[in-house]
C-alpha cells in the first residue's frame, strides 16, 4: 500500500509490481443540477477526477445507482447514465457495469479504478516553500447550485458552472505532469481553503492566499453578497477558524466564496516557482481559461493560511 488512510488523500494506491500502481476511488451524490444529463456528467467527472489527482489515468468505471424507479420511471435514469457514460469514455476509460438500488432520493457516481508509476504518484502531502498554488477552475458550484435550488440562479453563471463541472481534470493532470508536480488535490466539498489546509497540515509551512487572484465565476459574488451560501461553507469555515490568519482586511462575502464547497472543482497544484508560467501556458492550452496562481509557499510556519 502506498497511499492508505493514514493521510486524507483523494485515492488509494496500491503498487502491483515495480513499475505499476492500482488507483482506487468511489464517489457519487444526489442531483446537483436539474438535467439528468448533465447531472449524470458531473458526477461522473467528480468520480474520476481523484485518479487525475493522484498523477493517475483511470482505466475502468462501474456505475454507483440508487434511483426511485417506480417513482419517476426510468428515462430520466437513462438519461443520467448516458450523461456518464460520456464523460467515462472521454476520459478513455472503459465502463465495465455497476450496481444499481431502488431509493427514494436518487444518487449517482462511479467506482474508478486507474493506474500511475509509482514513482509518479501526485499526493496532498510535500508541498516545500517556494512552491506556487496554481488553481486550474473557478469557485462558485456551491453558491451557484444553492441559488439552483431557491429558483433564483442567474442563466448564465449556472450555465457557465455546469460547463466547469463536467470538464475532465484529464488536460490539467497531464500538464501537471509536465512541468513535474509532486503535490496535487482536486477541489470539492472542504472548498479552497480547506483543501489547502489538508496540503499544508504537519508541513512546518504556511499558504500565503492572494484572494483576489482566485478565480470565480461570473455572478458567484453577487450571489453571495445577498446571502445566498450553502450551509457547508459555514461548516468549513468553523473548522479552518484557527489555522487562517488575516494579513488583510477580507469581507464576509469573499470568505464565503473561499469556504465555498465545490463539486467537481479543477486540480490545485503546487508548482515550482520557475516552471509557474510554463504551467499556465500549458493550461490555457488545455482550454482551461481560469487557471491562475493564486498563492504560494513561505518556509518556517505553523500549516496556517494567511489571506491577503
Amino acid at each position: 500500500m502506498l497511499v492508505g488512510t493514514e493521510f486524507p488523500d483523494d485515492a488509494a494506491v496500491y503498487r502491483i509490481s515495480e513499475n505499476l500502481a492500482l488507483i482506487q476511488t468511489v464517489d457519487f451524490f444526489p442531483p446537483v443540477v436539474d438535467d439528468p444529463y448533465h447531472y449524470g456528467e458531473i458526477a461522473a467527472v467528480n468520480a474520476l477526477s481523484d485518479v487525475y489527482a493522484m498523477g493517475g489515468r483511470p482505466l475502468t468505471a462501474m456505475n454507483i445507482v440508487c434511483f426511485p424507479c417506480r417513482k419517476l420511471g426510468t428515462d430520466i435514469l437513462v438519461e443520467i447514465l448516458k450523461g456518464g457514460a460520456r464523460k467515462v469514455a472521454e476520459a478513455g476509460a472503459l465502463l465495465v457495469g455497476g450496481h444499481t438500488i431502488n431509493d427514494d432520493e436518487p444518487k449517482y457516481g462511479l467506482a474508478v479504478t486507474g493506474v500511475v508509476s509509482p514513482g509518479e504518484i501526485f499526493t496532498k502531502g510535500g508541498v516545500e516553500p517556494g512552491d506556487q498554488l496554481i488553481l486550474t477552475k473557478p469557485l462558485g458550484a456551491g453558491i451557484i447550485t444553492t441559488a439552483l435550488k431557491g429558483g433564483i440562479a442567474p442563466a448564465h453563471s449556472l450555465e457557465e458552472m455546469i460547463h466547469w463541472m463536467a470538464t475532465l481534470n484529464k488536460g490539467a493532470a497531464e500538464v501537471a505532469r509536465k512541468v513535474g508536480v509532486k503535490t496535487c488535490t482536486d477541489i470539492t466539498g472542504f472548498g479552497l481553503l480547506g483543501h489547502i489546509e489538508e496540503m499544508i497540515r504537519d508541513s512546518g509551512v504556511d499558504a500565503v492566499i492572494n484572494v483576489h487572484s482566485v478565480p470565480k465565476v461570473e455572478g458567484t459574488l453577487a450571489l453571495a453578497e445577498a446571502g445566498v451560501v450553502p450551509g457547508g461553507a459555514k461548516v468549513n469555515r468553523d473548522f479552518l477558524c484557527d489555522k487562517l490568519v488575516f494579513a488583510a482586511e477580507i469581507d464576509e462575502v469573499m470568505m464565503d466564496v473561499l469556504c465555498d464547497p465545490q463539486t467537481s472543482g479543477g486540480l490545485l497544484m503546487a508548482v515550482k516557482k520557475e516552471k509557474a508560467q510554463e504551467a499556465l501556458r500549458l493550461l490555457k492550452i488545455k482550454r482551461l481559461s481560469y487557471a491562475a496562481v493564486v498563492g504560494e509557499i513561505t518556509p518556517g510556519g505553523k500549516g496556517q493560511i494567511v489571506l491577503k
